[in-house]
């Protein structure tokens, strides 16, 4: 047996107090499932919708089909899915440089962005292509105990503001993610100082943990990538953007030329894959919400600080963990590799990964190569050495990671 008797143990107590907690995931996940089922009936999706295409790819059914099957889902009113994003972070870069012209400013209302968008926005130096080398302003809103300062907000928006952006997940930091009510509420406020000022929500890690997303409840725009939760785990790679017709038509531009938009760019990847994943996506962030219940259980009786707590409300998939030393940081990581589908046989160490200040150490023994919808965990080696769970495609192999990390973690102590 792997694990001692203390990590057994410890299983069977959290999974008895988080039981009760898992009916809220299982009716979240139901109803966007059937969301994702009556969309697929109104859009019509058939086979023919799954073949790959080539060269330019004009009148690509498939492209088109999907891309009004996630407006539809996510109440927007056009969408751009596309396997040519490369990640996340490409799909939010293409809406910023797609509207934003220089002298326009862009104000974070989520305080520091995240680690590979601070390079996007050029934010200590104009980084080589950043916004801030094309001449776009930027401000930022510092958050107040993990929240948006609401009533700071008036004070950030100038008559320069020409966008706002909202980050829904933690990043690397220890705060909460904002939920679909604090989006509704922020994104109000924001409207009502400046109307035509355009709200811009990264939504990575918060797809169908809520049974509304943040363009339905006052965003103009948002973006995120496949190979997180809407991906389903089988999308191979890509991003997408969805919002008001006219912004996503501007991203549009910058992710091929101006004149041609969306009506180009071939799929490549088999779209079956992009449309089985969706339909899977809300059971997929289920099984991970359930994981990373049992990870704050296991790891606060184990005497860590938790964020956020197992009765927490979640806006996203992460659960984060204050583990103290980069001794236990690197050690957790290697329990999660250790019982991954993929690579377990490797020791995941710290790296200069592109985008990031710190070295960067990664768990992500998966079949798509930094999915973090999949079981994967990761963290800046910098003090408090705080570790970032997220994923699952089951909820069993989610357990068994965490018992492998608690185990690693206990290891250091003797």
């Amino acid at each position: 047996m792997s694990f001692s008797k203390k990590i057994l143990d410890l299983k069977k107590e959290v999974l008895k107090e988080t039981q009760p907690l898992f009916q809220h995931v299982e009716e979240v996940a139901e109803a966007n499932t059937l969301k994702i089922l009556d969309a697929m009936r109104e859009c019509k999706v058939s086979d023919a919708h799954f073949n790959t295409t080539s060269g330019y790819a004009y009148d690509d059914i498939g492209r088109g089909k999907l891309e009004e099957l996630y407006a539809k889902i996510f109440g927007a009113e056009r969408a751009l899915v596309r396997t040519q994003f490369v990640s996340g972070t490409h799909a939010l870069a293409t809406v910023l440089f797609g509207i934003l012209r220089p002298g326009d400013e862009l104000v974070s209302l989520t305080g520091k962005p995240y680690d590979t968008m601070q390079t996007v926005i050029g934010y200590d130096n104009p980084s080589p292509g950043s916004l801030k080398e094309f001449g776009v302003l930027y401000n930022e809103l510092p958050m107040i105990d993990g929240k948006v300062d609401m009533d700071g907000i008036k004070n950030v928006i100038t008559d320069k503001t020409k966008m706002v952006e909202i980050q829904r997940s933690r990043g690397y930091s220890m705060r909460n993610p904002l939920s679909i009510d604090d989006i509704r509420a922020i994104t109000a406020e924001v409207h009502r100082i400046k109307p035509d000022c355009i709200c811009f929500v990264d939504n990575c890690y918060g797809e169908f943990v809520d049974t509304l997303e943040p363009t339905q409840v006052g965003a103009d725009i948002m973006a995120g990538s496949l190979i997180k939760n809407p991906g389903g785990g089988i999308a191979p790679t890509g991003g997408y953007i969805v919002g008001k017709d006219k912004l996503v038509e501007l991203a549009s531009y910058r992710l091929t030329a101006p004149g041609m938009g969306d009506e180009l760019g071939a799929s490549l990847a088999n779209n079956r894959l992009l449309f089985q994943g969706l339909f899977l996506a809300p059971h997929v962030v289920s099984q991970a919400i359930k994981g990373a219940l049992f990870a704050a259980g296991m790891f606060a009786k184990l005497g860590y600080k938790t964020l956020p707590l197992p009765t927490d409300v979640r806006g996203d998939i992460i659960q984060a963990i204050e583990l103290g030393s980069a001794e236990k940081l690197i050690a957790f990581c290697g329990g999660i590799q250790k019982y991954s589908p993929v690579d377990s046989y490797a020791a995941p160490e710290p790296w200069d990964m592109p985008g990031y200040a710190d070295q960067i150490i990664m768990a992500a023994g998966t079949f798509v190569q930094g999915a973090s919808i999949e079981f994967s965990a990761d963290g800046p080696m910098r003090a408090p050495y705080n570790v970032y769970l997220q994923g699952g495609l089951t909820f069993e192999h989610a357990v068994i990671g965490v018992m492998g990390a608690a185990q690693a973690v206990l290891d250091v102590d003797k």
